[in-house]
């Protein structure tokens, strides 16, 4: 498959092109071959590369700057993917679209489905929403993937943080009523080709779809599991969201219910331990970034 993927500089995007090398051609753009923030690149873009599927990971990720970076955020999680989701069905290439648990609220009963009301609580999530709603105004086939925590051995994130600070300090203050899944990014780049490859041959299947590891876990409990793996010695003290102010609000509870993708596409809800045994050892490995 000739493959056309918006955000090469990600966590997902990087693991993506490192699944699908020798596979898949793909044609990866960042910022410096695609502007995203001017109106047009993206459309223009996909006319030009003629795709056999297109990958959206490109976003706006800095929740707490959303919050005072709205215009940005808005144009990369919200104007951005509209176009690109209208761009591709002109093409009539299959489009895929890397969404969030921040859509919903956290306040739920149970896991989230798929159809389940959102209620997005900060900037990012409202964006994040504003652009699955667009997508699917412009693109009735394209493909909604709602994932959470993302994690990996590139970029900045969690794991990598945690791992910085339990080498530095004996005890750290990790919230712990903070309840997801956490998802490394190399399970998501699977399921995306997966996707995209079963898309591409005429697949059914389209609309939202919740992806994402389990079990559910805090922040608490997922740094205690990479201190382990790392054999760091230092000590998770849980506290409360309110114990922990930042610019924006974090939903409590974003349990994501990921039946649908297993019945539509074969794809099964990862275990996020495996995946962060694995990051662990490759990022010990590697010593400390310079």
């Amino acid at each position: 498959m000739r493959l056309l993927l918006f955000g090469k500089n990600g966590q997902v995007a990087r693991t993506l092109l490192e699944e699908a090398a020798g596979v898949h051609d793909v044609i990866a753009l960042g910022r410096a071959e695609a502007d995203l923030s001017r109106p047009g690149t993206a459309a223009a873009a996909i006319r030009t590369h003629a795709p056999d599927a297109i990958i959206n990971a490109a976003a706006y990720t800095a929740v707490d700057k959303a919050e005072t970076e709205k215009e940005a955020a808005h144009t990369l999680n919200a104007l951005a993917p509209e176009e690109m989701a209208k761009a591709a069905a002109q093409a009539g290439a299959p489009f895929i679209h890397l969404s969030t648990d921040y859509v919903f609220g956290g306040n739920a009963a149970g896991p989230y489905a798929e159809d389940d009301a959102t209620n997005p609580i900060n900037v990012y999530g409202a964006t994040k929403r504003e652009g699955e709603t667009g997508v699917l105004a412009e693109n009735k086939d394209a493909v909604i993937l709602r994932t959470s925590w993302v994690f990996s051995e590139y970029g900045a994130n969690f794991v990598k943080t945690m791992l910085r600070l339990g080498a530095e300090r004996d005890a750290l203050d990790i919230v712990g009523d903070q309840i997801g899944g956490p998802t490394p990014a190399r399970d998501i780049a699977r399921t995306v080709l997966t996707i995209a490859g079963k898309k591409h041959r005429g697949a059914p299947g389209a609309s939202v779809y919740h992806y994402q590891g389990a079990p559910a876990a805090s922040w608490a409990d997922f740094a205690k599991k990479i201190f382990d793996y790392a054999g760091l010695a230092a000590t998770v003290r849980a506290i409360a969201t309110t114990d922990y102010p930042t610019p924006a609000k974090r939903p409590l509870a974003t349990i994501l219910d990921c039946a649908r993708i297993e019945r539509d596409f074969g794809v099964a809800q990862p275990d996020w331990r495996i995946g962060l045994r694995q990051t662990v050892a490759t990022l010990t490995a590697a010593g400390p970034a310079p």
